[in-house]
């Protein structure tokens, strides 16, 4: 197969219904084209469902089950598909995430994922179900990849991991006194690894910060460089170098302007000490 794009079903759930949908057509010996003809759609429609692209409808899915005949397993695999937690472009970063060789990140009033305990995780998904946000379902999902995501910090070789965090980050309350004693002892061992730096960026930075809202910078095995933001439904990673190399430079600012690692977990300690 000319340019066959290779498919990863751990990525999100819309990955693993199009590697399933292109099993199933590998299966008979069908090209997408005859797919699409026989289902009443289009092969670039088929095209964008198998590589993730596009999330499998409820009508999309039943044809694919009469056409294979496959009961209803489509559908109900559809349906993980379309109600899965993690906003558009997530998944694909989480991947890039996985192999990056540099983590540099900034967040904004909550602890990052990558360095969540399961309470304080389950704690902020809890409350997300609570106004309706998220299904229960969908909460167990995102606390399920918090943990999976975290195996970033042990895997080899380890990544070096910069994070900066905005004061606000370690002073909102998350759940009891025992959820955020924890989640603050956390953060402490993080910065005792010998891959990573914390660092806080206190509210006296005011506006001296380069960014008001969360960024992550990669850096992949080769060198290339990728950015990671997000808006309040979607997630967007960025590739190009042109646009990449001004996030950088903004972050190694933000860098300069907070507070050293020593001093960061010296004010992670008096929080600490605040709540016990």
């Amino acid at each position: 197969m000319v340019n066959r794009k290779e498919l990863d079903p751990e990525k999100s759930p819309s990955a693993r219904f199009g590697q399933r949908l292109r099993t199933l057509r590998d299966e008979r010996g069908w090209t997408q084209d005859e797919l699409a003809e026989r289902m009443g759609c289009s092969g670039t429609h088929i095209s964008a469902v198998e590589t993730g692209r596009r999330s499998p409808t409820p009508h999309f899915a039943a044809s694919a089950d009469r056409v294979f005949g496959t009961g209803d397993r489509l559908a109900r695999q559809s349906r993980a598909a379309r109600h899965t937690a993690l906003i558009e472009g997530f998944p694909e970063y989480v991947a890039h995430e996985a192999r990056a060789a540099e983590i540099r990140l900034y967040e904004v009033g909550v602890i990052p994922g990558l360095l969540q305990t399961p309470e304080y995780a389950a704690t902020l998904e809890a409350d997300a179900v609570r106004r309706e946000a998220i299904t229960p379902e969908q909460a167990d999902e995102r606390v399920e990849l918090v943990a999976n995501r975290q195996t970033t910090l042990v895997r080899s070789p380890s990544p070096l991991i910069l994070a900066v965090l905005d004061e606000g980050c370690i002073r909102r309350p998350m759940g009891n006194r025992s959820v955020m004693d924890a989640q603050l002892a956390r953060l402490l061992e993080f910065a005792e690894r010998p891959n990573t730096v914390l660092q806080v960026a206190p509210f006296s930075m005011g506006a001296r910060r380069p960014f008001s809202l969360p960024v992550t910078v990669l850096t992949m095995p080769d060198r290339s460089l990728m950015s990671y933001a997000e808006s309040a439904h979607r997630g967007h990673l960025e590739r190009e170098s042109t646009f990449v190399l001004p996030i950088l430079t903004a972050y190694h600012q933000l860098q300069a302007e907070a507070l050293s690692q020593a001093a960061s977990v010296a004010m992670i300690e008096q929080v600490r000490k605040g709540i016990s």
